[in-house]
């Protein structure tokens, strides 16, 4: 089966099999029947064994064509457990595949082609099975068993139905020598970019590279993983936790979860900063800065950062509960600061601020200060006559001496963003309580984490609401920013006694849908975050997702950019399936002609009455490598991968079997639960605010009697 001419045939019949018959005829007319061929027993004996070795090789070149033909209609089974999953210390192991070059190129054209079909698309016995199994769906008992036999998934099944995978098989059985495919883990800190529409296999990806992050040890330590999932996939919490167990990390697996507030851990986004101006930054870098927005957001920002000076000043802790007090009422912290620096600076100060606030009244005060507490019209005139130069005291005296109506015009688009941050019960899990030692809920921060080398699940409820998941998952990216930040110029034992500076280690930041979460904060991240060893793999459908979530297509080009390894599962958009092809070189694909003809005689008396000829012409054409309608056509569960300064690979990902989920605490398993009821797809989950049929259930029966109440007199006037 050699194939040293320029054009590659494989979708043939194997003729190959007529010479391994005549071999093995031969053979065996030899070794019965030697004096027939005028050969000794000896010498028969020779021949026999030279017509097996020739028959043999014969057979192996006829079993390449068959299983060429049989991959190019069905692949083979690839399943694998999670305890089979391979961990290196050096590479991240993606699945099973090939590098694609112009072979696969040429022979992907080939079965495009007419002559070609009847090996390509499925037999006539294979149509005629399905056809009969869709009418015996319906059919009484006893023949309704015949459709189980058809569909009956085993090796012995002729006419079994092929994987629900959909796609081209074709585009993986093109070749038959597929390897692990690799990628080193010093190309990981490049990031990673997983592009694939809805139940493609993107969540299965992620809990592969998840499972090696989680059981990787370098140098005798583990890794960060940190996994935020917007849509609550009940099946990646479980696998998370079963293989923390597994390598012994469950005591630092941490799971954060906006729908269970109460077995979930809790965590302050703007409790720890290296700069006190980084908690106005995380806050109103949410807020949106285009057109007019722009001031209102500067304006929330000096605010919030005047707020935050002022606790840290007083010894509290900021938190998103606080900064929503006193941007509501600014008067109370106004007083507390100023009776703080008095009690230091100016003892005797208060008792005259206490007379200027006595003789206050309707008539003398100011008109910017209508609607004060006269306290604070008694410190800003007593201010106003000393010199005190403290710059956190000016600033609360210039927030104060804004008129209080147009004071609360200027804060209203970050009033909303605090309420979403702050109602219910989850005020509980963004602003803990420190010193409630009851409370069995972890409190962690991002330093924190990094340094116990943790596991981190961050669960976001996004269709309960979706404003509130975006808001906590824009926040917490905007703290992991600040985080990276610090390491890359001090360490993460930066403090610490004995700490050595620039000590890195591997954070492992997996986002699914990230388009749905990131904000400006997430550019400087990939773009400079590999310095501080943070490894990003973002997770999303369509480029269009992160340009309508940025809202300019110039940063969405600069995000998707700063992704060097690109795997590109099945998608919709040509738009996005080109992200991979225009990056791709052209190649040169061979095709060859029949060409024949006669020409007649013009001479009546010659001996020749025609002539005839027959060619065989090669043409070549200048193709793409693949195209885009080929990612559109790809399988689940198969990808095209980019990686390693721009080679393509064509990988496939093994199929989970299942574990179950006793493995897990109650707890979790209630959450689990919890999660399959009320996960949806990617692309809807945005769009839903609730599940239909639980809303009448979620309201107290109180309620719903005084709404029947309230119902009956309407029905009875109607």
């Amino acid at each position: 089966m050699a194939q040293p001419q320029a054009v590659e045939v494989l979708l043939r019949p194997a003729v190959e099999l007529y010479t391994v018959a005549v071999c093995a005829g031969a053979a065996l007319l030899c070794l019965v029947a030697p004096w027939s061929l005028a050969l000794s027993p000896l010498l028969g004996l020779g021949s026999a064994l030279a017509f097996l070795t020739f028959g043999a090789i014969r057979l192996g070149d006829a079993w390449v064509i068959l299983r060429y033909r049989r991959n190019i209609r069905r692949l083979p089974r690839y399943v694998m457990t999670s305890r089979d999953v391979p961990v290196s210390q050096q590479r991240l192991f993606v699945g099973r595949g090939f590098r694609w070059d112009q072979r696969h190129t040429h022979r992907l054209m080939q079965t495009y082609r007419p002559e070609f079909r009847r090996y390509v698309e499925p037999t006539a016995i294979y149509r005629a099975a399905r056809r009969i199994e869709e009418r015996l769906e319906f059919a009484p008992s006893p023949l309704s068993k015949l459709a189980s036999a058809l569909t009956w998934d085993s090796a012995f099944n002729p006419v079994r139905p092929l994987p629900p995978l959909g796609g081209l098989p074709r585009l993986h059985g093109i070749e038959l020598n597929e390897g692990d495919v690799t990628l080193p883990l010093g190309e990981r800190v490049g990031h990673s970019l997983v592009l694939g529409t809805t139940r493609v296999g993107k969540t299965r990806l992620a809990e592969l590279f998840i499972t090696q992050d989680i059981r990787r040890k370098v140098g005798g330590q583990h890794e960060v993983v940190i996994v935020f999932d917007p849509k609550g996939d009940a099946d990646l919490l479980k696998r998370m936790y079963v293989e923390a167990k597994r390598a012994g990390r469950e005591g630092e697996f941490y799971v954060f979860h906006l729908g269970w507030p109460d077995i979930s851990a809790r965590y302050n986004a703007v409790g720890r900063f290296g700069r006190i101006s980084e908690v106005a930054t995380r806050i109103a870098g949410q807020l949106s800065g285009e057109g007019n927005s722009a001031a209102f957001r500067e304006f929330a920002w000096r605010f919030v950062n005047i707020i935050a000076r002022a606790l840290v000043e007083l010894g509290q802790r900021p938190d998103y509960l606080l900064i929503q007090r006193h941007v509501i009422n600014i008067d109370a912290l106004f007083i507390e600061y100023a009776q703080h620096f008095f009690a230091k600076n100016e003892p005797k100060a208060w008792e005259i601020i206490v007379q200027l606030e006595a003789r206050l009244n309707d008539k003398n005060i100011p008109r910017n200060m209508i609607g004060r507490e006269k306290r604070v019209v008694a410190l800003e005139q007593y201010l106003s006559q000393v010199r005190v130069y403290d710059p956190v005291l000016d600033g609360l005296r210039s927030a104060v001496r804004y008129d209080r109506t147009y004071f609360d015009k200027i804060v209203a688009s970050l009033l909303p963003l605090l309420e979403k941050l702050t109602t219910g019960k989850i005020a509980q899990l963004l602003a803990p309580n420190y010193s409630d030692l009851g409370d069995p809920r972890p409190i962690f921060d991002w330093m924190q984490i990094i340094r116990k080398r943790a596991v981190v699940y961050v669960g976001l409820d996004a269709l309960s609401d979706a404003e509130v998941a975006a808001a906590v998952g824009n926040s917490m990216f905007s703290d992991l920013v600040s985080v990276a930040g610090h390491i890359y110029k001090f360490g993460i034992d930066d403090g610490l006694p004995g700490s050595a500076i620039g000590v890195k280690v591997a954070i492992n930041v997996h986002a699914d849908e990230f388009n749905e979460l990131m904000g400006d904060e997430f550019i400087p991240m990939i773009n400079k975050g590999g310095g501080a060893g943070v490894q990003v793999t973002a997770y999303t459908q369509t480029l269009s997702d992160i340009e309508a979530r940025i809202g300019n297509r110039a940063k969405a080009g600069q995000v998707v950019g700063n992704f060097n390894n690109l795997f590109m599962l099945r998608v919709r958009e040509t738009a996005t399936a080109e992200l991979l092809t225009r990056q791709l070189p052209k190649v040169d694909v061979y095709a060859t002609a029949l060409m024949s003809g006669a020409t007649d005689s013009s001479d009546p008396h010659g001996n020749t009455a025609f002539t005839s000829n027959t060619q065989d012409r090669i043409s070549s054409t200048s193709v793409p490598l693949i195209e885009p309608a080929h990612v559109v056509a790809l399988p689940k569960g198969q990808c095209f991968a980019l990686i390693e300064g721009g080679n393509l690979w064509k990988v496939r990902m093994p199929l989970p079997a299942p574990d179950p989920d006793e493995a897990m605490p109650k707890d979790l398993q209630e959450l689990a639960g919890y999660m399959r009821q009320r996960y949806v797809e990617a692309g809807d989950w945005w769009e839903n605010q609730g599940i239909p049929g639980l809303q009448d259930e979620a309201l107290p029966d109180d309620l719903l009697d005084d709404f029947k109440q309230m119902a009956a007199p309407e029905e009875a006037e109607a």
